[in-house]
Formats: structure tokens, sequence, C-alpha cells
């Protein structure tokens, strides 16, 4: 017998005793029974976390499997919008993700025969638009008492490399504490936040980032600049603003999909650690932004630039020089103790010029959408 209880958290309404009824149900009938395998899904994580995986009353030990429910990669998104006859090319593929980050539900609004343009347009700016509102319902149904959920990511929207706790703590005016612990882990474990260590720096200083795609997305062009534009995204798609987005929201796609990146460069049975990664100047040593660095065990650190464009990137005089600032920064940091290797990450290519030769490795956007191993 299999009995399947779908947002088990709304059932546990105010005054309700169902946490009781049901503690008492499992214990005294439930867990006796060998042919009953009981399910519970639920998106309230908090509810879940505290009432049940955490539970320390009547049901506690008693979960014997937690299956997370990530979204979706990039191989899953477009094995979705096949499946709903949906035509996009990967160039338009990554930009959905970039927007939507993989999350079904949402990408269920895209209607077949319109450009990604339109659909953008149909979602999020005319009026009645199918996600408009979706933001504040997304952190009432995960979270309960969702002010400060909120307040810590609308704090890291505006924090390209993330903060520490006490940056956190700092910026929001919750202090630091089993609170803040709790709400931390929480929104990780909701896939809101991820968390890193900045390369060269003590374990102490444990990053938090904001990489769920649909918030930063929302943050900074739903919410921050509304627009009576109802063709908003299809009248703005040269825009710089929306250039610099995609710029950076290929990074975020990267990091999601780093698994795949490492299996394009036949380091996926190497241990690796993967960090963004900054260093502020300090006398001769310069300083530098890097995207992302793959610090392996086989002492080879992957110097990795992510560059979207509708065609094969070309390097310039200006850029060979910001590259060549980032790996003497880079190999200062390392006391030149490791083989650093420069690696473009990007759509399409490399275009062959008198600068090219100081890129070692690339990996194209196709690799992306290979299945995770």
């Amino acid at each position: 017998m299999v009995v399947f209880i779908d947002e088990m958290p709304w059932l546990d309404t105010a005054k309700s005793g169902f946490m009781s009824a049901f503690e008492h149900f499992w214990n005294d009938w439930g867990c006796a029974k060998h042919n009953l395998l009981l399910i519970v899904c639920g998106s309230a994580t908090t509810w879940m976390l505290d009432k049940l995986i955490n539970n320390k009353g009547g049901l506690y030990g008693r979960t014997n499997r937690e299956m997370h429910m990530h979204p979706f990669t990039l191989n899953e998104t477009e094995r979705y919008f096949k499946a709903r006859n949906i035509t996009m090319d990967r160039y338009d593929l990554v930009q959905t993700y970039m927007i939507m980050g993989g999350v079904a539900y949402y990408m269920s609004f895209f209607e077949p025969g319109k450009s990604l343009a339109d659909n953008i347009d149909d979602i999020f700016f005319r009026e009645g638009g199918f996600l408009l509102t979706e933001y504040g319902r997304l952190f009432t149904s995960l979270f309960s008492d969702n002010e400060n959920y909120r307040k810590i990511v609308e704090a890291l929207s505006g924090l390209r490399y993330g903060a520490t706790r006490e940056q956190i703590s700092k910026a929001t005016g919750i202090s630091e504490g089993g609170t803040l612990s709790a709400i931390l882990k929480a929104l990780v474990k909701s896939d809101l936040l991820s968390t890193y260590y900045n390369f060269g720096e003590t374990k102490r200083n444990l990053y938090y980032k904001l990489t769920d795609m649909f918030c930063l997305f929302y943050l900074g062009f739903v919410n921050k600049n509304p627009t009576n534009n109802p063709h908003y995204w299809r009248d703005n798609q040269a825009s710089p603003k929306l250039n610099r987005w995609r710029g950076i929201a290929f990074e975020d796609v990267c990091f999601v999909h780093q698994e795949q990146i490492r299996a394009s460069l036949g380091i996926a049975g190497v241990q690796a650690e993967v960090y963004p990664w900054r260093a502020t100047a300090d006398g001769d040593v310069p300083g530098a932004q890097i995207d992302m660095l793959i610090d392996r065990a086989d002492r080879v650190v992957n110097l990795c630039e992510m560059k979207f464009t509708r065609g094969d990137f070309a390097i310039d005089k200006d850029y060979d020089a910001k590259l060549r600032n980032k790996i003497d920064a880079l190999l200062t940091a390392t006391k030149n103790k490791k083989n650093i290797q420069p690696t473009l990450v990007t759509t399409y290519g490399l275009k062959m010029n008198m600068y090219s030769n100081r890129i070692q490795r690339v990996v194209t956007m196709d690799a992306l959408f290979e299945k995770a191993i």
C-alpha cells in the first residue's frame, strides 16, 4: 500500500491538531505495517525541516529517505520543451534558464509558436502576466514568517559575490545567532542560496550567494524597474542593460552546470573545488575578479572566463591585458605553485587571432546540455 500526501504542510492549519493526530496515527499504527509506504511531499521548506526531517518530538528519527527535488538542468529543460512541442535553439534555451532557473512550473507558461521575447513579455510585462505576483507567493509558500527571508534575499541580490553571515547580519539587521542560521539553512535547502569559500581565504569565511535565477531576474527587471511597456523584453533585446544581465546570468548558469564543465575538460574524476574569486589590489599584488576557478588536486587551476555572445568570442588587445592581469594576480595568490590554465566557457567558441593562444581550453554551450554524470 502506497499513501502519497502532496503539500502536507497545508493540512497543518492553526488549531487543526493535525500534527498530534498524524504522530499518533504513525507511531501507534502506521510504522508497524510493513506493507505500508508513506510518501510525504511539501514545498514549505521550513515546515518540512522543522516538523518532519528535524522533528524533536514524536516523529524524531522516523523519516528513512529524503528526496530533494532540484530544478531541471539544461539537459532536462531541453527535453521538457521538446515534449511540449516548443522549439527553441540552445542560445534561447540558455536565456530561458537565466530567467526561469529550470523550474518546470514557471516554464509551463510558455506557449508554442511564440518567440522567447514574446513569451517573457506575456509572463512578466503584460497586464495579468502569469508570474507578476509569483515572487511574493514564493516566499509565502516556502517559509512561515517570511519577512526576514525576503530581507536576506533582497540584500544579496545586489551583492554579486555574496556575503558572510556577519555581512548579512549588518545589511539586514538580523542578529547573528540561531535564528539567522536557521533562515540561511532553509534558504540553501530551498535552492535560493548557494555557499562557497573564497579561494585562498580561511574556511571560516563561508559566503552565501543568491543563485536562484527567478529571484535575480524578478528583482532586477520586474520589481526595481516596473514598466508600462507590454513589449518591454522584445523592444530591449539589444540594450546595454540586457547585454550586461546576460553576461552575469550566464555565469550563474555555468555554476549550476559545473559538473558538465568538468566533464568537458576531462577532469570529472579529479577531486576539485570550484569558486568564484576576487582579490583587491595590495601593493605590488594586482586586484582581479575571476568568474570561476576550478582548483584541482593535480596542482592545476582552471581560470574560467564566461562569455555569452551571439558568435565566436574574439579576444582583443584590451581583454588580453585584463586576462594577463588576472593570471598574474592568481599566480601571486597561489605563490606560483600551481599551473594556471586560462579556460573560456562560451556559447559558440573562440575566434582565432593574434591573442587567442592565451586561452588553453575552450568549453562551448553545447557541453552544458550534456546529462550530468
